[in-house]
Order: structure tokens, then C-alpha cells, then sequence
């Protein structure tokens, strides 16, 4: 039995694609978690954490201690120290654990990571959508992204900050400008990220709750070729001087669940199974983990959205 903890449209979606890679999975409320009644159950061989960032270090603990190996939803946490405490709680259990980069299974994104990008001087990354169009029947101003500890873009659209770590891993975080709500004190609506790493690249990864259109865009300048990605389209254009070469792919967002769930599946039963190469085991990516926490401590606002809800 698979026990996924939390009930709103990610919580059901694990459930539903469990259920078809042939699992029994069982939804559970974060309102109806009762610790003392999981910790009696012998039926368990993973949980996925789906719930709110804020409550996730109570139920790596309850992991730890049943030693379930778990799938977490991103990010991990807000802060450095949330992400240590995280860890050390997980203990030799993140080796079989997951966290949800499920962005890493993006056919786009696995093409890139197969090609030689050691010419990549610059890039950068960008995914904007209007919050108040996101999921039907759900409320920004409810939600989880709305509080300060542990809401705003950033967190919430980390996936392409996890891709700029993946495939330039040595990236660091040179400053970070958000643009906030006068309604939602310390909750950045828009944010751009300046990254440098000691090859010398420099790039931006930005995210925003405030464009019209949905967008999830990259660009990446070498000095063989210059690469730009639609991830919504599905598409890599490279032109290296002869003119531009355009590669589409199949694509269906829900494959990414379901490639990143195999994965952990097969975690649970083996932890030297063989993986996607860019499987984000938990124990293999604290890095991306540190510098998205890293990144909300040192945003800076430099204005305000008018965004009306």
C-alpha cells in the first residue's frame, strides 16, 4: 500500500497514477492525519508528502521512523535550516526517496541533458502564468501560496530553478529581485534569479503569477550554438550558424508523473535501482534543495503587482 498524504489535485493525482502503474494507494487528508494510527500500520511501503510545504518535516519523521521511503513534493522547504532539518531526519532513508522534480523528465529537457553544453556561456529560464487562471475552483488568496513562510513564485515555480542546477550544477546565487502584493506581505509575484557558477556562466532563471499567457521558455548561448527550448510546445531549436533546427517532441505533462513515480517505485524496492540519469533522488540533490531556500532568503522587493483577486 501506498499512503498519499494530502487531498487536493497533486494528492489525487499521485493516487490516480499509482493506481494505474498497478499500486494501491490510499488518499489521506492532512486534516484526518493521525500519526498514532499510521504508526500502527504494518500494510505500508512508501508515502508521498503532498501537502503544504509548512507540515513536511512531521511526516519525514513519521518515515524515518517506519522507515517508509517516501516522495515529497517540492520544494523541500523555505529555508537552509528547514532543508538541514529535513535531511537529517531522512537520514540513509533519502537514498530511497524522491523529490518531486518531476520537470527532470520533460523530453526537452532529457534531450538537453544527452548533449555537450560545456560551450553554455549564458542562459536563461523563464515561466510566468496568471495565478487566478491556474486550477479551476481554486483560490490564491486561500491557498498555501499565499502565506509568507513558504509561499510566492519562487517556491511555488522552483522546477526551473532545479534545471538550471541540473545541468549546470556548480550554480550559485548572486541576487534575487521580486515584485510583491500590497494583500500578501513578504509573497514575491514575480522573481528573477541571477545565477553564476565557476566556469564562468552566468544566467537568470525568472518566474512570475502575474502574464496573461502561460509561457515556460529557455535560451542558452554558446559558442557552437545557440539553443532555445519552448517546454510548453515541446520543441529545441538550435541554430549553430547555418540556420535555425527545430526538434519537437511528444509530450503529455502527465508522462512526467508517471516517469518520476516508476522511478521511486522502483527505489522502494531497490535503492541501486538503475534510473533516469537525472532521477531527482533525494540524496543525490540537496544542492538544488539549498539554493532555491537560498534564493528566498535574499530576495529583495523592488515593487508591487496590481493584480486584483
Amino acid at each position: 500500500m501506498i499512503l498519499v498524504i494530502g487531498a487536493g489535485s497533486i494528492g489525487r493525482r499521485h493516487v490516480a497514477n499509482l493506481q494505474a502503474l498497478g499500486e494501491d494507494a490510499e488518499l489521506i487528508a492532512w486534516r484526518e492525519y493521525d500519526r498514532a494510527t499510521l504508526e500502527k500500520r504494518n500494510d505500508v511501503k512508501g508515502l508521498v508528502i503532498a501537502t503544504a510545504t509548512q507540515v513536511r518535516l512531521e511526516l519525514v519523521q513519521l518515515c524515518a521512523a517506519k522507515n517508509w521511503p517516501f516522495y515529497v513534493e517540492k520544494p523541500l522547504h523555505w529555508t537552509t535550516e528547514g532543508v538541514a532539518e529535513i535531511y537529517d531526519a531522512a537520514g540513509d532513508l533519502a537514498r530511497r526517496s524522491m523529490l518531486g522534480f518531476m520537470a527532470r523528465y520533460h523530453p526537452v529537457v532529457q534531450a538537453l541533458a544527452e548533449q555537450d553544453l560545456s560551450d553554455v556561456y549564458g542562459f536563461s529560464f523563464e515561466i510566468g502564468h496568471d495565478v487566478r487562471q491556474w486550477r479551476q475552483n481554486w483560490s490564491f488568496p486561500e491557498s498555501y501560496a499565499a502565506k509568507a513562510d513558504g509561499g510566492g513564485v519562487l517556491l511555488d515555480l522552483c522546477h526551473e530553478l532545479d534545471l538550471a542546477k541540473a545541468l549546470f550544477p556548480d550554480l550559485a546565487v548572486q541576487s534575487v529581485a521580486s515584485v510583491g502584493h500590497a494583500d500578501f506581505a513578504g509573497v514575491d509575484f514575480a522573481s528573477r534569479i541571477a545565477l553564476t557558477d565557476r566556469a564562468g556562466r552566468m544566467g537568470t532563471v525568472a518566474m512570475d503569477y502575474l502574464s496573461p499567457v502561460s509561457l515556460r521558455r529557455s535560451d542558452l548561448a554558446g559558442t557552437r550554438a545557440a539553443r532555445s527550448l519552448d517546454m510548453l510546445a515541446a520543441v529545441i531549436t538550435t541554430d549553430s550558424g547555418d540556420g535555425p533546427k527545430a526538434q519537437t517532441f511528444a509530450y503529455d505533462r502527465n508522462d512526467m508523473f508517471q516517469a518520476i513515480t516508476r522511478d521511486w517505485l522502483a527505489l522502494i524496492e531497490d535503492e541501486n535501482a538503475a534510473l533516469s540519469p537525472l532521477a531527482p533522488r533525494l540524496s543525490d540533490i540537496r544542492g538544488s534543495s539549498d539554493l532555491i531556500a537560498q534564493a528566498w532568503g535574499e530576495r529583495v522587493f523592488t515593487g508591487s503587482a496590481e493584480m486584483t483577486f
